[in-house]
Parts: C-alpha cells; structure tokens; sequence
C-alpha cells in the first residue's frame, strides 16, 4: 500500500473533455500541483454519494483557500458514470477520474474486491494530499461504508 512519502505511481484515468473521454496522466493531474485526491468505491453508492462526496462538495472553497490547486475523486467506474455523477452531485469545480479497470487503485494497493456484492474489484475509501506528485497526508478508512478518517472534515483538520 502506498505510504506517505512516496511518490503515486504512473497512471492513465479517463476524463471528459469538449469532444468526450480524453486521457489524463497522474503526471498531467499532479505534477507541479497540490490536489487532493479522493477514492471511492463507486460513484452513486450510498456511503459516497451521500456521506462523502457532499463534504467536498461543500468544503470546496475552504479547503481550496489553504493553497490547494484541486479537489480530485477517482472511483472505478467508467467516465460516462462518472461525469453523471459529478453533475448530479453539484460537484462543479471537482475533478472526476475515472478509472475504470482499477489500474490506478491497484498500482496504490488500494482496491477492494467488492466481488462478494456484484460490485467486482473496487478502490478502497480514502481521502490524501498529494505535492508534485508525492503523498503527504493518507487516511484510508478501514470499513468501506464509512466516510469518517477519509471525510472533509477529518482532512480540513490536517491541512
């Protein structure tokens, strides 16, 4: 499992552009940059879009006032999902990315095998700070359908 301090591994995620799906590297996401970045186990599902994703929501500006860059969520869904979600979601000026085959929540060593309840392989619930790319703050939450460690909240009291 990724570990503060070290550097996110090189993905690929699917965001929509003018023209439809484009691809964005985790260079093109957090180089240079200070985002945080926000995992789910999928968009729609009720701990996520019900406890977790409305506190970014609604912390946007504050935690976007302490120097951060952008407000990023990565489930493993596909970005047609995911564009639907951040719409239905009021999640204007979040980043939605989708990574659809679970490569990126793989590569971290955090996905889920959600298989058990038809969900298939899934990433586990987390919220970190990355800076150019390295990991600096990481609260994974231990149960999947909580939102506590990993909630806006938790994260606006340590950065």
């Amino acid at each position: 499992m990724i570990q503060v301090g070290d550097h996110l591994p090189q993905a690929t995620f699917r965001v929509i552009g003018p023209e439809g799906p484009i691809a964005r590297t985790t260079d093109d996401v957090f180089k240079g940059r200070r985002v945080v970045l926000i995992g789910v186990p999928g968009a729609f599902t009720p701990s996520c879009h019900r406890n977790h994703l409305p506190g970014f929501v609604t912390h946007r500006d504050e935690i976007l006032g302490r120097g951060i860059d952008a407000i990023a969520v990565t489930s493993v869904n596909d970005v047609f999902v995911l564009d639907a979600w951040s719409k239905a979601s009021g999640a204007e000026g979040l980043e939605f990315l989708a990574d659809g085959n679970a490569d990126f929540a793989k590569a971290i060593g955090l996905e889920m095998d959600g298989t058990g309840f038809g969900l298939g392989m899934r990433s586990k619930r987390y919220s970190m700070l990355v800076e150019d790319g390295v990991v600096r703050i990481l609260n994974v939450e231990e149960t999947p359908s909580k939102a506590e460690v990993s909630g806006a909240e938790a994260l606006l009291k340590v950065l």
